[in-house]
């Protein structure tokens, strides 16, 4: 480690920080069982709802890809935006800000480590809800499909390692947050239903909101492009790609200037929060 250049020191941290998230992932098997079958509770909740309406079939699928995304937001909120406030708790924040790595490579190897846990998660709730309830996806557009998907992501872990500096501004209030963005964020991304349903009834300002959650852009495309022909989207899916990749773009460097202003903070003032210290 001594001998190691900025980039390998960089790489070396975000492997280690991975390392404990993706090989602790199943140890505890209660996590992974109420991780699957709760969310797979409310997602055939609203199946049968739909049903029960005699919605098109398609909206079937539009819920189960719906509850199979809802497994990265919450991974956001409570696995990376909580992360720094947590460990500052736990007294290891302090060690991450003395020791030599970044805390954007720390954030970084989290982040990674959870991504491969809701991945896991997401592809079981997809596989089994396709099962159960005969949904029939669309394949020919599968390529895009999956670079929406990774686009997606960088967009969405980029908005959790932003929150996590934001979290851990407001102190003990992260808690709290977290519990409040929980619902809002399921209602503004159109998880359960098309997002341009939710555009042409809400106020103008809500679907600035609603805008700004890469969960919303990402969910509106997937749908397009898996069951096409049965959504009509807020806008086509080549231009929700570009603008997940400029908000990707966007998130991480916001994310690393806030990181540089807490680990300044930290050093020069003795601070690791702005509030209550």
């Amino acid at each position: 480690m001594q001998n190691s250049t900025g980039i390998q020191l960089f790489l070396r941290s975000v492997i280690a920080r991975a390392y404990p998230r993706v090989f602790g992932a199943n140890r505890e098997l209660s996590w992974i069982f109420f991780e699957i079958v709760v969310p797979l509770i409310n997602t055939s909740a609203f199946v049968f709802l739909y049903r029960a309406l005699q919605a098109p079939p398609a909206y079937v699928g539009f819920v189960i890809l719906g509850g199979a995304m809802a497994t990265y937001w919450l991974n956001i909120l409570w696995m990376m935006a909580s992360q720094l406030y947590w460990d500052k708790q736990e007294g290891n924040l302090e060690l991450y800000v003395v020791s030599p790595t970044s805390l954007m490579a720390i954030l970084l190897g989290m982040g990674i480590g959870g991504l491969y846990m809701s991945t896991l998660r997401a592809a079981t709730i997809a596989v089994v809800g396709t099962l159960i309830f005969g949904v029939t996806l669309d394949g020919s557009q599968w390529a895009l499909a999956l670079l929406v998907f990774l686009v997606a992501m960088v967009a969405l872990y980029g908005l959790g390692m932003v929150l996590s500096s934001v979290f851990l501004m407001w102190g003990r209030e992260a808690w709290q947050v977290s519990l409040a963005l929980t619902e809002p964020v399921y209602f503004l991304s159109g998880m359960n239903f098309p997002l341009s349903k939710l555009f042409t009834t809400i106020p103008g300002i809500l679907t600035f909101f609603s805008a700004i959650i890469p969960v919303s852009f990402a969910l509106d495309a997937l749908r397009q492009l898996l069951f096409p022909g049965q959504i009509v989207g807020v806008l086509s899916p080549g231009i929700e790609l570009l603008i997940l990749a400029g908000m990707g773009i966007v998130f991480v460097i916001v994310a690393y200037l806030l990181l540089r202003r807490m680990e300044w903070l930290a050093k020069v003032e003795a601070r690791l929060s702005l509030r209550w210290q």
